[in-house]
């Protein structure tokens, strides 16, 4: 399978603590990985190295072979995020936000309507739809929505980035088991969404650990070190159960 993002000895370090240490990743097309341990473990500092975001204290971090600085704008919004704190802009309503995933790929005059009217009101449906949000509240300002609404927004603005890896840190962390488990099935099972090209390739944080039986692998941190990194299939509750 084809390379898409590698982590090279990745060592972050702080004045308080060990960030991550001597972190080796490489993520393939179409793989798709589970980050699972507990809170302060390392797991939204990995994200964050691996976009591009935060740039570590020793190591590099590839895109597609090349320095992930060194690729254009464009080139990285291939890469698509959903953070723990969403990004959404307060003052545009929900389709504005939508469109918004896809800046990456468009030019600024494009950008200045979507500031100053709703365009590609089908594209940002099917969005809605396949994140389970009704499409009437496509004009709705995102203070008007739950938290399980606004994370639902995020995951449909990934949607309409259309970008070829998710990373994800706990996307679903405000949302019942039932939902939570029917859009990972989106992106796992890359279902029909119409016109929206959905990623197969994910590293996704989760608190939830019954979900890892839905992936391919398990990357497993504990205090910035990478204690696990198999097939899901083979991981035990007894190495679930020591990062915890």
């Amino acid at each position: 399978m084809i390379k898409l993002l590698e982590l090279v000895n990745i060592n972050i370090h702080s004045k308080e603590k060990i960030r991550l240490e001597n972190i080796n990743l490489t993520i393939r097309q179409n793989e798709r990985i589970a980050l699972v341990g507990k809170s302060g473990s390392g797991k939204s500092t990995l994200i964050s190295i691996a976009n591009g975001s935060l740039l570590p204290t020793t190591g590099n971090v590839f895109w597609k072979g090349r320095l992930i600085n060194n690729n254009s704008n464009r080139e990285l919004s291939n890469i698509g995020t959903i953070w723990q704190e969403l990004f959404l802009v307060e003052e545009l309503n929900v389709a504005q936000n939508i469109n918004c995933g896809a800046l990456g790929k468009h030019n600024f005059f494009w950008s200045l309507r979507n500031l100053f009217g709703s365009i590609d009101k089908e594209l940002c449906k099917t969005c809605l739809n396949s994140v389970k949000l009704p499409e009437e509240i496509m004009y709705s300002q995102i203070s008007k929505l739950s938290g399980g609404q606004r994370k639902r927004v995020a995951i449909a603005r990934l949607l309409r980035q259309e970008p070829e890896i998710v990373l994800a840190d706990e996307p679903f962390s405000s949302l019942d088991p039932l939902l939570s488990r029917k859009i990972l099935e989106l992106f796992i099972n890359q279902n029909e969404t119409g016109s929206i090209r959905v990623p197969g390739t994910l590293l996704i944080s989760l608190h939830q650990v019954e979900l890892i039986n839905c992936f391919d692998r398990v990357i497993g941190l504990k205090d910035g070190r990478m204690l696990i990194d198999q097939s899901a299939k083979e991981i035990t509750n007894d190495q679930l159960n020591s990062l915890y």
